[in-house]
């Protein structure tokens, strides 16, 4: 499969938010959604690099799909607003290459 735009995914998630009657969570709703998903991904950040093994017991998740459920919510957050996450995206970046830019020490 060939990679997304951040666009393409934005329309990939209203295509599947949009067959349903209950269509997006409440603003509150999603920002709790993603404080749970961010909870779970400091547990499997924890179990991987801290000195907290997993239960036998435990779900075998992993960062990689922590991210992708963050990054589906967010995706949900930005349709459910009408932020378009390309120009927001771009936003934040020129910030950080003016504002920031000598910020942190450049490898040479």
């Amino acid at each position: 499969m060939a990679d997304k735009t951040l666009n393409q995914l934005q329309q990939e998630v209203d295509d599947y938010i949009s067959q349903f009657k209950e269509g997006y969570f409440s603003p509150l709703s999603m920002l709790a959604r993603i404080s749970e998903e961010v909870g779970e991904l400091a547990r499997e950040v924890n179990h991987t690099f801290g000195e907290k093994p997993k239960k036998p017991s435990e779900e075998d998740n992993s960062i990689e799909m922590e991210l992708a459920d963050i990054l589906f919510i967010i995706i949900c957050f930005a349709n459910a607003q009408g932020i378009n996450l390309t120009d927001a995206f771009n936003e934040v970046m020129n910030k950080f290459q003016t504002r920031d830019k000598d910020r942190w020490t450049k490898i040479k």
